[in-house]
C-alpha cells in the first residue's frame, strides 16, 4: 500500500512541464525518457479499467476493457484488441478489475494536454520505458488485468488480460 501511494504521489508531483520521473531508482536514465522504471521488477504498470471502448480517446490510449475483459489500444481512431485467446503460456490468477478514474488526470511532459486520461503522458521528445520484467509469465505471481510490461526474454510488450499474458512486436 505504501508503494502504491508513493508512486501515486510522485506521479501527482510531476505534473510540471518537462517533468521526469523515475520510479524505484535515484535518476531517469536518458534525455529521452519522461517514465523510467528500476530493472528487475516484477511490478508492471496497470492500465485504466473502462466498460466500453471511449469513442473520445485519443490514439495511443491503452485501456483493460473490463466488459469483455481485453486489454486495447487506441490506433489510427479505431481500438485494436492486444489480447490472444490463444496463448498457451496463460496463468491462473485472476483478478477482477475495479479502479475507477477520478478527476482529470495527471499531465507528465507539458503544463497541460488536450487529452483526456487519468495519466497523460505529453512529450515531443520523449517517451515512456516500461517495467523490465523477465518472463512475467513466470515472475509476476499476482498479475492484475491491463497491467503492461516489457518482457526482458523475449523483448517483446507483455500486457495481461485477465486470464492470459499476451506478447507483442
Amino acid at each position: 500500500m505504501k508503494n502504491i501511494f508513493l508512486i501515486l504521489s510522485t506521479l501527482l508531483l510531476g505534473n510540471i512541464s518537462n517533468a521526469q520521473v523515475a520510479i524505484g531508482k535515484p535518476t531517469v536514465e536518458g534525455n529521452n525518457t519522461l517514465i523510467d522504471f528500476v530493472s528487475g521488477t516484477t511490478k508492471g504498470i496497470i492500465l485504466s479499467s473502462t466498460t466500453n471502448d471511449p469513442s473520445t480517446a485519443a490514439n495511443g490510449t491503452f485501456i483493460y476493457n473490463t466488459t469483455d475483459k481485453k486489454v486495447k489500444v487506441k490506433s489510427n481512431d479505431e481500438w485494436l484488441d492486444l489480447s490472444d485467446e490463444g496463448d498457451s503460456s496463460a496463468t491462473t490468477n485472476t483478478i477482477d478489475a475495479t479502479a475507477v478514474e477520478v478527476g482529470n488526470g495527471v499531465v507528465i511532459g507539458k503544463e497541460t494536454s488536450t487529452k483526456v486520461g487519468a495519466l497523460v503522458l505529453e512529450s515531443d521528445d520523449k517517451a515512456l520505458i516500461l517495467p523490465k520484467i523477465f518472463r512475467p509469465d513466470l515472475n509476476v505471481k499476482n498479475p492484475y488485468p491491463g497491467m503492461i510490461c516489457f518482457d526482458t526474454e523475449s523483448n517483446t510488450l507483455a500486457v495481461y488480460d485477465g486470464t492470459n499474458w499476451n506478447y507483442w512486436k
